[in-house]
């Protein structure tokens, strides 16, 4: 059993924590607003769910993940993170998070800033690439002839390999990507972005395997 820090529980944060609820891991809900806002959602998770300040979360997670807006990436809490494996679900959106000039001009990956504030943290892309609902209903057990795949990317070895662990856990494969340098590959409106799990339309998405993912990586363009 893994105890899973959330520093965020928006969409992807609830849906991931539900999927890992339902493998057996211990969540533990944070976000801005503080941890009072989170109570309904935890007692929906039930008792493997708690919630917490972002500090606290990010202290408490054996993996923590990191689901905010990009504009949010200076209030991440750094010290808490120090040698741990993160998970970074994020993404880039201008209108959202206002022009930020290195990722405008593709001299830093949103992940590579977001180290740039939690540098001592073992950081690993994933989940950025899927919409939330497709996200809760792909999930397929271990052997699964439809089981999906996701692209990860990262700088440690070992923290990619808990990362995958963990993924394997809640019902996915993994295509490692790269590093973080390469974690563009992923990135909001590549071939490999929402687009293979099917429209958003499709609330139940459509599996997709190892073969197609390396595919949409490949062909990406910066």
């Amino acid at each position: 059993m893994t105890t899973v820090g959330f520093i965020g529980s928006g969409s992807i944060g609830r849906t991931l924590a539900r999927l890992a609820v339902g493998a057996g891991h211990q969540v533990v809900l944070s976000n801005a607003r503080g941890p009072e806002t989170l109570a309904d959602t935890a007692a929906e998770l039930g008792p493997r769910a708690s919630t917490a300040t972002s500090e606290e979360a990010a202290g408490a997670g054996d993996i923590v993940v990191i689901t905010v807006p990009v504009s949010a990436f200076p209030h991440v809490p750094a010290t808490p993170l120090a040698g741990k494996t993160v998970i970074d679900t994020c993404n880039y959106g201008p209108e959202r998070d206002g022009h930020i000039p290195e990722l405008d001009n593709k001299s830093l990956t949103s992940s590579e800033l977001l180290l740039q504030y939690v540098p001592d943290a073992l950081l690993v892309k994933a989940f950025n690439n899927i919409f939330f609902k497709h996200l809760l209903s792909l999930a397929r057990p271990a052997g699964a002839a439809d089981r999906s795949y996701l692209p990860i990317a990262g700088d440690s070895a070992p923290a990619k390999a808990a990362v995958t662990e963990f993924i394997a856990s809640i019902g996915y494969s993994v295509v490692d990507a790269g590093t973080l340098a390469d974690s563009w590959r992923q990135a909001t409106g590549t071939p490999v972005w929402g687009t293979p799990y099917g429209p958003y339309s499709n609330e139940k998405g459509q599996p997709v395997g190892e073969d197609a993912i390396r595919a949409a990586l490949a062909t990406a363009t910066r």
